[in-house]
């Protein structure tokens, strides 16, 4: 796999020191981060044994210094600025830069953090080209919240660049971006945390400590909702074709085939349209599909065989992606995953006993399985109680998050199979191993991205 091109090309000292930081405590701080990384890059991450961390260098020695705390960046202010909400209180944490092609969004949000805490957030500056914060902003970490379109490249670049990485799901706006993510992140030793936070919501996790501790006896089927369904665009808007002064369209549009500027697809409605995003299966597939691969222990895995069973695309230009959908998984071991345009994961045990998980909901054949004690003896998962929060501990002592870029990786990859599956009306032959399809030419095609311009991974 070649290289990502980029112009221009990130200083070495970018990469080697997280880049110029004015204050020498911030250096330091950078330095010693970055070495730690580079100490675990060559191996595992260490979940169960955190590497010790002075406290200067962790930011609680109580001065909460700016020299002291995390450089944090943020892409994309539509949900970047809402996952960037979540740092904003942490003493630890400094915001320094905001990343918008749109001036108006990326002004706005500046303004929002020079009041925000305090003023405790002033001073951060302001970057059209997410290359040029890369290469001058100091970051110790970023948040990728942009288009999926955007995804691939920007993530490979931020690990390449020395930064940690908040990613927004799905990881990819495809599969063989999304490999290439797992493998940058690996190779520089960075710290990867996705935006499914339900994994640090305490009724999913608990759902799931049932689950695999065999409280309704051998999972043989999953059944995950990833809601389906959209508005209508409404009709062509008048300025199609002409985006605004302060918008540099070309950038937005970016690696992505490009098509006229169309208010309608920006800033948050890009979802719908498959040049860009993958309709609610891409968008939920890193939250009910991610539970689903949790409960299942199969987080470093993938199914066999992909099956579509039913679909609809929209038909209201310029949304093309499914609004109804239904297909199977199955797994080496025989286990199903379902997955369509419901809400939620029900875990369905071999006697007909479950459990069912959904933001503030969670429900089980009998209530007495909800009452059941985990003992010490049995199996404890990740526990997290605050997704930003782990994330940040994370960058400190280089522990492996509670969802790293290869679990991302596989929970989008039974998103990115499924599309494929369904846009085909094909059963895939999947080896989760290789990453392959048998004997799909055309399938497999379908897992690469196709870049415009002199974009490329």
């Amino acid at each position: 796999m070649s290289k990502t091109n980029l112009s221009p090309k990130l200083p070495a000292t970018n990469a080697a020191t997280g880049g110029t930081a004015g204050a020498a405590g911030a250096q330091s701080r950078r330095a010693f981060l970055k070495n730690a990384a580079a100490a675990l890059a060559a191996g595992a991450f260490l979940p169960a044994f955190p590497a010790f961390v002075p406290a200067s260098a962790l930011g609680r020695d109580g001065s909460e210094a700016p020299s002291n705390r995390i450089q944090l960046g943020v892409i994309g202010t539509a949900q970047g600025g809402a996952d960037l909400d979540g740092f904003l209180g942490f003493g630890d944490v400094q915001a320094v830069a905001v990343c918008d092609v749109d001036a108006n969004r990326r002004n706005g949000r500046l303004a929002s953090l020079n009041r925000a805490h305090g003023g405790r957030h002033k001073g951060a500056k302001g970057y059209n080209d997410f290359r040029e914060m890369f290469a001058k902003a100091g970051l110790d970490a970023v948040i990728i919240a942009p288009p999926d379109h955007w995804h691939g490249i920007m993530g490979v670049a931020a690990a390449r660049a020395g930064i940690d990485i908040y990613g927004e799901k799905p990881l990819a706006h495809t599969l063989v971006e999304g490999r290439a993510i797992v493998e940058a992140v690996r190779q520089h030793g960075r710290v990867w945390q996705t935006g499914s936070w339900q994994r640090s919501v305490s009724n999913f996790h608990r759902a799931v400590e049932l689950v695999r501790n065999g409280r309704i006896g051998k999972l043989v089927k999953i059944v995950a909702g990833t809601h389906g369904g959209f508005g209508r665009p409404g009709p062509k808007p008048a300025d199609y074709g002409k985006p605004p002064a302060h918008l540099d369209y070309d950038l937005w549009v970016g690696p992505a085939q490009f098509t006229p500027y169309d208010s309608r697809a920006l800033h948050w409605n890009w979802r719908w349209i498959l040049n860009t995003g993958g309709g609610n299966l891409m968008d939920w597939v890193g939250h009910h599909v991610d539970i689903a691969q949790w409960g299942a222990n199969k987080d470093k895995t993938g199914p066999v065989k992909v099956e579509p069973k039913h679909v609809k695309f929209s038909t209201s230009a310029p949304w093309d992606a499914e609004t109804e959908y239904e297909y199977e998984c199955t797994y080496a071991d025989g286990l199903v995953l379902t997955v369509n345009h419901g809400s939620g994961t029900k875990f369905i045990g071999e006697d007909g006993k479950w459990v069912k998980v959904n933001r503030g909901h969670l429900s089980a054949s009998d209530p007495a399985i909800l009452r059941e004690v985990i003992g010490v003896e049995e199996e404890h998962i990740y526990h997290s109680t605050n997704h930003a929060r782990n994330f940040v501990d994370c960058i400190k002592t280089r522990r492996e998050t509670i969802t790293p870029a290869e679990t991302a990786h596989r929970s989008a990859s039974i998103g990115h199979l499924g599309h494929i599956a369904l846009t085909l009306g094909r059963t895939i032959r999947w080896n989760p191993e290789t990453e392959t399809i048998a004997g799909d030419p055309t399938a497999t095609a379908m897992l690469s991205p196709s870049f415009r311009g002199n974009w490329s991974l």
